[in-house]
Formats: structure tokens, sequence, C-alpha cells
């Protein structure tokens, strides 16, 4: 398989340019205007923020995106599906506050907001999924199901079960319905450090299936409930609770990747990630630590792999900034790996270009 293009963007402007311009000039180059959006629903995914996180993408910057569906003759809509998690976004109700308090609504964007799963989550279609292992028919939110063309915009950051949050991740485990989400998450089910926990009870508190409980001022994780959702790992404050093998990670990836195939295996796709404000946690979280690397820009491309590829790189190139929670680790130069030690970010990207979906070995091309 030969390069795939990866165009990308500094965060640089002077005199009359601005970031939007440039990002519609990243778009453009990256080829955007050779998918036929005549008279086609284009479904624009795209992570709202949790209310209280404030890494989320600004949605100014995904009006530049509308605005370049309708000149090109399509009907764009702004999507994500609902959470698995306690949180602003585990309902449509829930989830569209949280869009519209975050300015995602049709005064800013220049489109409406569906939540593709619906009220509750459940409305879904059943896509099977084509040289799936481990996933034989995922279950995607319906809106993103019916939608003719999907656009990934997602802000690239790290996770901490994932490792690293970016195209993939953002339409794999972003189209899943709630059903599809646990069925993604399932195995990578996390266990409690007693020797670091001091029971203070954020977990239990932030658990959406009641599956911790406290014993002796320790929590505890009950397997057989936990749907693995990795929930309780980033809101940890004293670092005490981890998933216990690295192959339940590497599922996971594996799961996101082939959730993903479903979402565009049979429509055209294109996808934007923006490597700037990367954060160590997830944007699910209610809060966001600081940056972990200098911000270095937006990248675009047809090529989901290779974009997520190009931007692991570009922060895998960045100083550690000082007082993150990267500054001081051990880092061999793997920083998602610094900052989380079992997870293995690669996996999905290894999976998802072993199912066909494009390549790691990339051309990156920069746009003025």
């Amino acid at each position: 398989m030969e390069k795939s293009k990866v165009y990308y963007a500094n965060m640089r402007v002077s005199g009359s340019d601005n970031l939007l311009k440039k990002l519609k000039r990243l778009i453009m180059a990256a080829g955007i205007n050779t998918i036929d959006f005549k008279n086609k629903y284009a479904a624009i995914k795209i992570h709202f923020g949790e209310p209280g996180n404030l890494s989320y993408l600004r949605p100014n910057y995904s009006k530049v995106l509308v605005d370049t569906v309708k000149e090109l003759g399509g009907k764009a809509f702004l999507t994500d599906s609902n959470t698995l998690y306690v949180g602003g976004r585990k309902n449509a109700l829930d989830h569209l506050d949280a869009a519209y308090q975050n300015g995602f609504n049709p005064f800013v964007t220049g489109c409406h907001v569906l939540i593709a799963d619906g009220l509750k989550g459940t409305d879904e279609a059943l896509i099977p999924v084509k040289n799936g292992e481990y996933v034989k028919e995922a279950k995607i939110g319906r809106a993103i199901a019916d939608a003719d063309v999907i656009i990934s915009f997602a802000h690239f950051k790290m996770h901490e079960l994932t490792g690293m949050g970016g195209a993939l991740k953002n339409i794999g485990m972003g189209s899943g319905s709630r059903a599809g989400k646990m069925e993604m998450h399932s195995n990578g089910k996390p266990n409690v450090d007693h020797a670091l926990c001091v029971g203070c009870g954020a977990c239990q508190r932030n658990c959406a299936h009641n599956a911790i409980t406290l014993e002796n001022h320790k929590a505890t994780i009950h397997h057989e409930i936990c749907a693995g959702c990795g929930r309780c790992i980033g809101i940890c404050p004293f670092d005490a609770i981890a998933a216990g093998e690295d192959d339940a990670y590497d599922m996971v990836n594996y799961k996101i990747a082939e959730y993903t195939q479903a979402v565009i295996q049979d429509k055209p796709s294109f996808h934007i990630n923006f490597v700037v404000d990367v954060s160590p946690h997830c944007d699910c979280h209610s809060k966001n630590d600081a940056p972990v690397v200098p911000d270095v820009g937006m990248f675009a491309s047809l090529d989901p792999v290779a974009l997520d590829k190009a931007c692991a790189d570009a922060v895998n190139a960045q100083p550690a900034l000082p007082g993150s929670a990267l500054d001081g680790l051990p880092d061999d130069g793997d920083h998602f790996k610094a900052v989380h030690p079992e997870t293995n970010w690669i996996s999905c990207l290894e999976h998802a270009q072993k199912m066909g979906m494009g390549t790691m070995d990339y051309e990156l091309i920069t746009v003025k």
C-alpha cells in the first residue's frame, strides 16, 4: 500500500489571516471537495464536551465544516452518541443541554445537533462488520448509521484506557450506542490497588452501574457488574485504579477499530484532528488537566489510520510541558505510555490497518 497523504497546518497566523480561514484551506487541500455531498446527509461526529471540561474543540471551528458541506451541496448535522457512564451526556436531553451550554447551537455552527442513539441511547442500527474478528455486528447510533457521509472532527489527546484518542476513537467509540459502548469496554475491567486507595468514594459516586463498594475504607470493583467503561480510572485522585491486564486494553482498541469499520465501510469519510490542549485524560471527564505538550496544529486526511499515526508522532516529538502530568516521568519517547504505562495506543492503528481502513505509512504535507 502506498503512503497516505496527511495535511498539516500550525496554529500561527498573521495579517488578515485567522485560524478559521486556515482550517478551510487545510480541509480543501486534504480533499474534502473530492467527496460527493450533493443532496447527501453529512454527519459531523464531534465531542461536545462534558460540562466542566474546557478542552473540547470550539464550536466556531465546526461552522467551517458545516459551511463547506453546504457549499458542496450537502446537508450537515453535528452528532455524538450518549455516554455509558454517569455525567452530563448520558441521555439526549442532558446531552443537548451540554452541547448548547458549550456553544454548539445553530446560531454558532449553522446546523442542528442530533444525538445519534436517541433519548436513552437505545436507538441503534445493527451493522455487520466487514473483516471483524471480535465484533460481528456493531451497534451504531441510528443517525450516524443513516448518514451518507461521515466527517470526524476530533480533539487529539491522551486516554487512560486506550492510550490516545483521535479519529478512530472519535468514530468507533463515539458512534456506538450505549449497548455498543458496553460491548467495546467489556474487556478492560479495572482493579483497585488497596495500598494506594484511601476510600474517598470518588469512584463509587461516578460508577453508573453500582459496581463499586467501599469495604473497610477501601474500594472494591465487582467485575460481574462492571461494564469496563474505565471512568473510575480517570476519576481516582490517587491513581489507585488500573486495568488488570494489557490484553484487555488491546481488546478495547481492537473493538474500537472494528466499530470504526462498521461506520465508514460503505460510505465516504473525511477526518480532522486538532492537536491542541493535549490533555492526559479523556474529554469525557467533567474537568481537564493541563496540556502535557505544546500545541502542534491541525491535521486532516481521507485516511483515519494515517491521520492518527501522524498526530501521535507529532505529540511524541514535543517536549513535556513543565508542571504537566507528563513532566518528570520516565519517557523513552512514547509520551502516551509514559502517562498511561499499561495502555498500548498503537494496537488500535495496527488492527485498523490490518482490516484495510488505511495505513500507518504517511506523507506529511504542510499547508500554509
